[in-house]
């Protein structure tokens, strides 16, 4: 189990309204459990991975507090590091980070974006829709994986601006 896959059970816990998620696969020797509790910061899920035994971390440690930095408070967006800020959709429809499967995506982590770079394509009744970033700055994080489907208004990439 890799880092996307503990977002995506986060982003499943949030749609949902959880405040706790268990998944205990025996046939891998895998447990995740995910527990979001209320502080005075607001909600930030806790995260325990529990590998196969003898193999090692499933995920690298520390994930609790990477995994935490999506999640966004009671009521309100995500407390962000300065100069951070998320890029959201502005559109329903599928997101792809490629024009097509064969080729490279727009951008990667660490990639340095301008006012008019294409970042990403989002499909919306079978019409395909470049996203421009529209700000300038360093894509920190994407957030969805290709093919996926995203909502408007969705954090689509996380980009420090400068």
């Amino acid at each position: 189990m890799d880092l996307s896959d503990i977002r995506k059970l986060i982003r499943l816990m949030e749609k949902a309204e959880l405040t706790e998620l268990e998944i205990d696969d025996s046939n891998q020797g895998l447990r995740v459990h995910l527990k979001r509790s209320a502080g005075e910061a607001g909600v930030a899920p806790v995260v325990h991975v529990v590998s196969p035994s003898g193999a090692g971390p499933a995920v690298p440690a520390g994930v609790g507090v990477a995994v935490g930095s999506v999640a966004a408070p009671e009521g309100g967006e995500a407390v962000l590091a300065p100069g951070t800020e998320y890029y959201k959709s502005p559109m329903v429809g599928t997101f792809y980070r490629a024009a097509s499967p064969d080729s490279e995506s727009y951008v990667e982590v660490g990639a340095r974006v301008k006012d008019d770079s294409i970042i990403c394509i989002i499909e919306a009744m079978k019409v395909m829709n470049e996203i421009r970033a529209e700000m300038k700055g360093e894509v920190l994080e994407i957030l969805l994986e290709n093919g996926e489907p995203v909502e408007f208004g969705q954090p689509l990439f996380l980009i420090k601006k400068g």
